[in-house]
């Protein structure tokens, strides 16, 4: 029985390893997904292992997840060109990657930077390590530049509730003694009425 079981998971691994991803195309060992407005959080996430010729150019791929050509073991030749590249951390799978390809392979033509600004137009196989890591570090300064501004945003919002509230308690506090000063002087016109209202009482008494 387990045996049975172990049988049909692997044979059903191995059609979904044959089968052809949404939305490509594929004819023998070629896939095609080229021009399909791909973008790296909606392209597939693996390949048929018999993969010769794979088409991933034109699209939105701006980087590759790690691991993603490394078990295509047939694969020959790869099209990346027409792709905003991104060369920060998440380029060095795909720099790796085309470094490994030998030198007749051309699958790192039009493989370019799009950002950051210091590195577009460069080739993404020839970016030096150095060049790299202060792609992170733009990347990282960006999100610091970022946080910064939330952390402005936060304080001056903050600020300008606290100047509101300060702003009413002093309303309050003024309307708070103008009413106290009004029923005192209620309390004293009336003192002053009752007086004047004893003094005719006891005058006519005598």
């Amino acid at each position: 029985m387990t045996t049975h079981l172990l049988l049909c998971l692997l044979l059903l691994g191995g059609h979904r390893s044959l089968a052809c991803p949404d939305p490509c195309s594929c004819q023998g060992g070629r896939v095609d997904c080229s021009g399909r407005s791909l973008t790296s959080g909606s392209m597939p996430s693996s390949f048929p292992i018999g993969t010769t010729e794979l088409r991933l150019h034109d699209n939105l791929l701006s980087t590759l997840p790690n691991g993603l050509l490394d078990d295509l073991t047939s694969l020959r030749s790869v099209s990346l060109h027409g792709n905003p590249w991104i060369c920060d951390c998440g380029i060095l799978y795909l720099r790796a990657w085309l470094r490994r390809q030998t030198t007749d392979d051309a699958s790192y033509l039009g493989v370019n930077c799009s950002s950051p600004p210091s590195l577009r137009g460069r080739s993404v196989v020839y970016l030096t390590e150095e060049e790299v890591l202060e792609s992170c570090h733009y990347w990282y300064c960006n999100l610091a530049l970022a946080s910064l501004g939330s952390l402005v945003v936060f304080v001056a919002v903050q600020a300008a509730l606290l100047v509101a509230l300060v702003v009413f308690l002093k309303r309050f506090e003024k309307v708070t003694k103008e009413a106290k000063q009004t029923t005192e002087e209620s309390f004293t016109a009336g003192d002053g009425l009752r007086e004047n209202d004893y003094e005719r009482l006891k005058d006519s008494s005598i």
